[in-house]
């Protein structure tokens, strides 16, 4: 068995215009995650974090660098990992059911039996009397919950979520963090989180990788030693707010050398 569920080892992007001008995206990004862990990625807009999540997902080409699931090398394989989008990207013509259960029947389970194991789960989250609505029907919260629910049923061990909660109001945003909580461990799934939100990252992660500004590489990597479960409480806690004014500090370093980066490209 290998000892870490996903590995990266000095992953790094490299783009190339048309005018032979390179741009590298992303640097020598090592990283190491045990199974079922909770992994936060944070850093300045532009380090490259949805680049990263396209990498490991297979949907692009490292330029450097290996990456293993598994101890499997998987560079440019897709479909080894669940991806999640901000947007739900649920087909508005398909009703919540049947965008749930699209993942499976894609891998060819057949839709009474993916309708047998997706019922009862809409029930357990939340989503039990709207099977038969279309997503226009629905809050922002119920579609990102039957967003993720099909990203789950897709069955992948290792599941990316890109800002998935970013679109969403405070109060449901907090509703959403306890409810993907109690996904996470049912499920027993190693998830990869990319976040704005600081107080988000710590409260939700067991660990919480920290990017530098372009090209993006690893700032910081933080070890969140707080105990589970998690009340929502817990961000005016001694220990939280360390962990907060420690990323904080961190992260404003890499924002402004993000933002004179700009200001040279403009």
């Amino acid at each position: 068995m290998a000892d870490f569920k996903l590995e990266l080892k000095g992953v790094t992007k490299v783009f190339e215009s048309g005018s032979n001008t390179k741009t590298t995206a992303i640097s020598n990004i090592n990283m190491k995650i045990p199974d079922h862990r909770f992994v936060s990625i944070i850093g300045p807009s532009g380090c490259g974090k949805s680049t990263l999540f396209n990498i490991i997902s297979g949907l692009m080409e490292t330029s450097m660098g290996e990456i293993k699931v598994d101890g499997n090398k998987v560079n440019g394989m897709a479909g080894t990992v669940g991806y999640m989008l901000q947007k739900d990207l649920l087909l508005p013509w398909r009703k919540i059911l049947d965008n749930v259960i699209l993942g499976m029947e894609l891998k060819g389970v057949s839709k009474k039996e993916a309708s047998d194991i997706a019922v009862p789960l809409l029930e357990k989250y939340g989503l039990g009397g709207f099977e038969h609505s279309y997503p226009s029907q629905l809050s922002g919260g119920m579609r990102q919950r039957a967003a993720l629910l099909r990203t789950i049923l897709y069955d992948r061990d290792i599941i990316l979520l890109d800002e998935p909660f970013g679109a969403l109001d405070a109060q449901t945003r907090s509703v959403m963090q306890e409810w993907l909580l109690d996904l996470w461990d049912d499920f027993q799934k190693t998830i990869l989180f990319i976040t704005h939100d600081i107080d988000e990252a710590i409260y939700l992660s067991d660990e919480v990788y920290i990017m530098s500004a372009r090209p993006g590489g690893i700032k910081e990597h933080l070890c969140i030693d707080i105990p589970r479960p998690r009340k929502p409480t817990i961000v005016t806690s001694q220990k939280f707010i360390e962990y907060k004014e420690l990323a904080l500090s961190l992260l404003s370093e890499e924002t402004k050398k993000a933002s004179q980066i700009e200001k040279k490209v403009i």
